[in-house]
């Protein structure tokens, strides 16, 4: 079973594999890249075209668990959203690893940086802001503003980006994601939004010649676990939860 999947309303599990050029475009090289990969995850039906230009393959998102993926100018991208295993997302972004050195044509030398990130969504009607600061709270030297009489918590987004190795080359980030708005705050009339919290494991450089993506993703992999299981589950996500589930 998902070990972290009671800990929040929704949570998922992407990676992300940055290039240094610009990834192959053509209705040829794209169209056979997810017709790949529809192979393999037949459920995998919606394609569409962004905006921006990025293509995005999906599966039907009505049933809360789904899986995805896309290609943009210089990202390939790929996410599983509720799987009832942590294998059943690793699965289908070792897959995505596999076919793009040959589909997309990405070397290991064109790799910029390729990450893993854990994300847990929690629906809350409240201020995100003041609930954040009660619960992961303020740096000591900023509590003394934030407390100031007749004063209201207009944003407060913290973010924590420390490096895992002495090369600097592996990062862990973790990023939380309020959603309440200024006139929310002012109003005191509160929608039920998401507020997310986002855990990043990122490896930057080129891959050497004797890495391969997939093996250096599953480290990565064992990296997540360690900070998840040692440090953000009990200090981070439980005290969250625990704290919405007692408003």
């Amino acid at each position: 079973m998902n070990p972290y999947a009671s800990l929040s309303d929704d949570f998922y599990v992407n990676t992300h594999l940055h290039t240094e050029m610009d990834l192959p475009s053509s209705r040829e090289s794209v169209l056979h890249y997810f017709e790949q990969l529809q192979r393999r995850y037949p459920k995998m039906g919606r394609f569409y075209q962004r905006e921006k230009g990025e293509f995005i393959l999906e599966e039907d998102k009505s049933h809360g668990a789904y899986r995805w993926a896309s290609v943009e100018l210089r990202r390939i991208c790929s996410g599983v959203v509720n799987p009832n295993t942590l294998e059943e997302g690793m699965e289908q972004h070792q897959q995505i690893l596999e076919l793009a050195p040959y589909l997309l044509s990405v070397s290991k030398l064109d790799c910029e940086s390729i990450g893993l990130m854990y994300g847990f969504d929690y629906s809350y009607r409240g201020n995100h802001n003041q609930l954040l600061a009660e619960t992961i709270g303020l740096p000591t030297a900023l509590e003394s503003i934030a407390g100031r009489s007749g004063s209201h918590l207009m944003s407060y987004e913290p973010t924590l980006q420390i490096s895992l190795d002495e090369t600097f080359r592996t990062h862990a980030r973790i990023h939380f994601e309020p959603r309440t708005t200024v006139y929310q705050t002012k109003s005191g009339e509160y929608n039920e939004e998401l507020l997310s919290v986002y855990v990043t494991i990122r490896r930057f450089e080129s891959l050497t010649p004797d890495e391969n993506f997939s093996e250096e993703l599953f480290r990565l992999e064992g990296l997540m676990r360690d900070l998840m299981d040692n440090y953000v589950v009990d200090h981070i996500l439980k005290p969250l939860q625990n704290a919405i589930a007692a408003r």
